[in-house]
């Protein structure tokens, strides 16, 4: 098979002889793999093919090599994706200085506003699984349009939902919070609808970046959008350089204008620093659009997965709600923190995602298999460190979000039991990672259905409501809830990677 492949990278087209000077092989075999090689002298993408009796035409990657090269993509997304998570984290700490009432204003407007964005996250996400799929097979051509029609749907989704958040008090009490924490809570929700398109529009293009390897744009957008973030909230949030208070509604007004410069950002880089054309050519719109189903049958279900999952999160915060602002902003903080934390598993779920689209694009079993199970291995042992971080450092993470004693006692032994969270939530974002990149996403969607809102949310009730244990009632539900997704996903995930390649949606 290797003899196959090196003999076939020859410049010039395959030559009969070419197939019949191998034992075993045939133009059947020879023809695709000199197309491969042909299209990768042009691209720079790895070839991988199938040889005689379906073997690898290439040896494997060795296990240290799967480490390298997801490590490679996971840091610059970790980053990136953190980002997302600090913006929210800084507003969430510089707020709870502003008073508790204000913190729980702005955590009620996320309890909506967390679900619907990555809902649309997950309906983009299709465009990291094509655009990666497209470079495996040598297609960079098919990348490009695939973003053409990624940041349409972005556009017409952002409008949508910033039409959507103008009910946000509507929403707050019909959902049983009192009228105040409504009002407040929908003000904050209105202001961070405005920079809703540009939040879709700046995924969208990272999605693009990623899947074509060039996850380091993002980071460094994501990088001076935090500084950009804290600086307008020490503005808007407290009122200086003559701007009026705003408390939590001056938050919201600061991260939707850092979204803006996000877009902009992440867009120019795109038009203006990658070199290949054939990454940036403008496509036919009937060409192009004819993308559009494939990248919503993709997108739908995992829009529906991260719907299901950050539903099912937001309604126990809306419980801790039922149970007062205090109980709210204590739950608040430590599911900021888990959320943060996650982004760790979300790099590696990014990297598994691109690392087995690629093997998928390339026809190639084993590195997929591979792919996916070293990028579930490396999120658990990260995930295990952070959480003896929490468990051990709880007092002071409670701190940095509140000065009130009282709120940092409420705190803290829930941040501390959110440690047994980490593991189990990481595992099951970066095992949905690796189903995405094999375009098996519905079952996935099934199974945080029965997790989530078949276990968890019932489970939080239960226990947080009923039984009045308040915060730590909701994270021992988070547990039962995460640890059932891990295991049904990693079942699915060993059963895909043992089928037959080549199922595309």
């Amino acid at each position: 098979g290797s003899e196959v492949a090196r003999m076939a990278s020859l410049r010039g087209p395959a030559h009969p002889a070419l197939a019949l000077s191998i034992p075993g092989a045939t133009m059947r075999h020879v023809q695709p793999i000199a197309r491969r090689c042909t299209n990768a002298r042009r691209t720079g993408t790895a070839v991988s093919e199938a040889g005689p009796g379906g073997a690898p035409a290439l040896p494997p990657e060795s296990l240290p090599t799967h480490i390298r090269r997801t490590l490679r993509l996971a840091l610059p997304v970790m980053v990136a994706r953190a980002g997302l998570l600090v913006l929210i984290a800084v507003d969430t700490a510089m707020t709870g200085h502003a008073g508790a009432l204000e913190l729980a204003f702005y955590s009620l407007a996320m309890a909506p506003q967390v679900p619907v964005m990555l809902l649309c996250i997950g309906l983009l996400m299709g465009t990291l699984v094509l655009t990666a799929e497209a470079q495996g097979a040598g297609r960079p051509d098919q990348a490009g349009a695939v973003w053409q029609v990624s940041m349409a749907h972005a556009a017409v989704l952002g409008v949508a939902c910033t039409g959507l958040f103008q009910a946000g008090e509507w929403f707050l009490l019909h959902v049983g919070q009192s009228a105040e924490l409504s009002a407040g809570g929908g003000r904050v929700l209105v202001m961070l609808g405005w920079g809703f398109p540009a939040m879709l529009l700046y995924t969208s293009t990272t999605f693009f970046l990623e899947g074509i390897q060039r996850p380091k744009a993002g980071m460094v957008v994501m990088l001076l959008a935090n500084l950009l973030n804290a600086a307008l909230n020490w503005v808007f949030i407290y009122g200086n350089v003559g701007a009026s208070a705003m408390g939590a509604e001056g938050a919201a007004l600061a991260t939707t204008l850092v979204r803006w410069f996000m877009a902009a950002a992440i867009m120019g880089y795109a038009l203006t620093q990658i070199d290949l054309s054939h990454f940036r050519r403008l496509h036919a719109l009937k060409r192009a659009m004819g993308l559009g189903p494939r990248l919503r049958r993709l997108g739908l279900p995992m829009g529906l997965g991260h719907g299901l999952e950050t539903s099912a999160f937001a309604a126990m915060t809306l419980f801790a709600g039922w149970l007062g602002p205090n109980e709210v902003a204590a739950y608040q903080i430590a599911m900021n923190l888990v959320a943060l934390a996650f982004m760790c598993a979300i790099g590696f779920s990014t990297a598994a995602s691109i690392r087995v689209a690629n093997a998928n694009g390339r026809r190639d079993r084993l590195a997929l298999a591979r792919a996916g199970w070293v990028a579930v291995m490396l999120a658990a042992v990260t995930m295990g460190v952070i959480g003896v971080g929490f468990y051990g450092l709880a007092p002071q993470l409670a701190s940095i979000y509140t000065g009130d004693p009282a709120l940092i006692d409420l705190a803290a032994p829930v941040i501390a039991l959110a440690a047994l969270v980490l593991l189990p939530d990481g595992a099951q974002g970066v095992l949905v990672g690796a189903l995405r990149g094999t375009a098996d996403v519905w079952p996935a969607a099934l199974r945080y259905l029965l997790s989530f809102w078949g276990l968890m949310v019932p489970l939080g009730y239960t226990l947080g409501v009923v039984q009045g244990l308040g915060a730590i009632g909701l994270m021992w539900a988070m547990i039962a809830g995460c640890v059932a997704a891990a295991a049904f996903l990693a079942q699915r995930f060993w059963l895909v990677s043992r089928r037959t390649l080549g199922a595309h949606v």
